[in-house]
């Protein structure tokens, strides 16, 4: 692998397309806009499971439904923007997610809910590639290409800690479905401004968008990942183990028919390169280590803690102020010392910070969690600026939509499978907690359950109930916080050999 990735047009170093800091605006609000969706479920979390009184598996299907469509499309969304144009199918895309939105907002039974996170997934899948591919065709300088994608990262880094303080307000005042209403100002602005601000770009010979990829690509993503979910939750049985054959065969089709398309929606010989290989490969196990956690920590803070949604969303802030910060001079960072060292060392930060979290118990004073968040925030804000640069550089800018959706496509798989195992350690531990006679069983389903049952029963019954299961869930937890910092050590590892000799340019040559 050579140690500096080379653009594919030598007349990029002098190409400033005017207007592009004014673009890249705007592009920011379409990550804002899927960064604040994902966080704000997390808080409204809690009042769903009341409302709607979903299975504790049906809550899994909820959080981790949308990651499960979206993984499977993004690829093929990614390489339609190349074929038909980044900017509108981010525009369309972007009216879509606001539409669907108000269809979460009014969902009104768990399969509905599920239903509704689905088509987000399928909207949301447009939205990522887009706005990075635009970006890798908006900035053709190396290091002003750095730049923006830094502040992309810290723009989503933003909508994780907006997300919870603007969710929790709602959530205080309003019924849940407004945390997902807010969407829509958002995204009329994003349209509005959008048409007139966005350059246009697409592959100028892209070849024809093969509906039999597309079909592989989502069969096998969505089979695959569903039978590791199943797997965590149920253990092994037929129609997990068919699921799991199904997907595997699906993408081994699918890999195989890339491999003898003249035009194929992704190239597989990306793979080859080990730089682009180690980044893709540390985005996954760095959002699969964090993600179970992260879609639980909420519930702690609220139905464990007793914090109030607001002051729950407050609570996370450092991790993303610390992401945001990090992700602003990642680049410049890699540059001094280099591509692996930024890389492994945020890696190992994150994995060391969800380590200390194995001690926490209901009364862990934020002084030890605030500090933990603030880490983890700070490596992630290292580590996917820089592995997010390194994969936009690798490719010619005509499969800029496709290479970032690879990259994304990392990031949402590693989010499935990780409320998927590691969420389903949390409910595993939770659902064998020993209640006191009259323990109804909806209150093993969830913690938001127990909660909702609690209400219905004697003072001193509800409270050796809730005892009981708190502990149950923190030690849940905790066990899921240790297999989070196990796999991100091991990326950090892996990080350091995959990433050897990767340096960012400096310019475009």
């Amino acid at each position: 692998m050579t140690s500096t990735v080379q653009t594919a047009n030598p007349t990029e170093a002098v190409t400033k397309r005017p207007g592009r800091w004014l673009a890249l605006s705007v592009l920011v609000l379409a990550v804002l806009l899927v960064a604040v969706d994902a966080t704000v479920l997390g808080l409204a979390t809690p009042y769903i499971s009341e409302d709607l009184k979903p299975s504790g598996t049906q809550l899994l299907w909820i959080g981790d439904v949308y990651s499960f469509v979206i993984a499977g499309l993004l690829v093929s969304m990614g390489s339609l923007g190349d074929r038909i144009g980044r900017k509108r199918i981010l525009l369309v895309g972007a009216t879509a997610f606001g539409a669907i939105s108000v269809f979460n907002a009014y969902a009104t039974t768990p399969e509905m809910m599920i239903v509704a996170r689905a088509l987000l997934g399928v909207a949301g899948a447009t939205l990522m590639p887009a706005t990075l591919a635009l970006i890798r065709n908006l900035f053709h300088d190396p290091r002003e290409r750095s730049l923006a994608i830094g502040i992309w990262g810290a723009t989503a880094s933003a909508g994780t800690a907006v997300g919870p303080i603007v969710g929790g307000f709602l959530l205080e005042h309003f019924w849940w479905g407004s945390v997902f209403l807010i969407n829509l100002p958002v995204m009329v602005v994003l349209v509005l401004v959008g048409i007139k601000l966005l350059p246009e770009s697409r592959n100028p010979s892209p070849g024809p968008w093969d509906m039999i990829s597309v079909t592989l690509s989502l069969v096998g993503m969505i089979a695959v990942v569903y039978a590791v979910k199943e797997a965590a939750t149920h253990g092994f049985t037929w129609v997990t183990l068919a699921a799991g054959l199904l997907g595997a065969a699906a993408l081994y089709g699918f890999v195989r028919r890339q491999l003898t398309l003249p035009a194929p929606l992704l190239d597989m010989r990306l793979f080859r390169r080990r730089g682009f290989s180690g980044a893709v490969l540390a985005d996954l196990l760095t959002i699969l280590g964090l993600s179970g956690l992260v879609f639980f920590l909420s519930q702690f803070l609220q139905l464990v803690q007793g914090r109030g949604p607001l002051e729950a969303g407050l609570a996370e802030l450092p991790a993303a102020i610390g992401a945001v910060v990090a992700g602003l001079i990642a680049g410049r960072v890699a540059r001094r010392f280099s591509v692996r060292a930024v890389v492994s060392g945020g890696l190992a930060a994150i994995g060391l910070a969800l380590a200390v979290l194995t001690v926490i118990d209901g009364s862990t004073g934020y002084l030890l969690l605030g500090t933990a968040l603030l880490v983890v925030g700070v490596g992630a804000g290292f580590s996917f600026t820089v592995t997010s640069d390194v994969i936009l550089s690798s490719v010619p800018k005509e499969q800029a939509g496709a290479a970032s959706a690879v990259s994304e496509t990392a990031y949402e798989l590693g989010a499935a499978l990780g409320i998927a195992v590691l969420g389903s350690i949390v409910t595993g531990v939770y659902r064998d907690f020993t209640g006191p006679a009259g323990t109804p069983p909806e209150a093993h389903e969830s913690l938001g359950g127990a909660v909702e049952a609690a209400a219905g029963m004697p003072a001193r019954t509800s409270e050796a109930m809730l005892d009981a299961a708190r502990t149950s869930f923190v030690d849940g937890l905790a066990i899921a916080a240790g297999a989070g910092a196990a796999v991100l050590l091991a990326a950090a590892v892996a990080a350091w050999f995959l990433l050897r000799g990767q340096r960012l340019e400096n310019a475009a040559s």
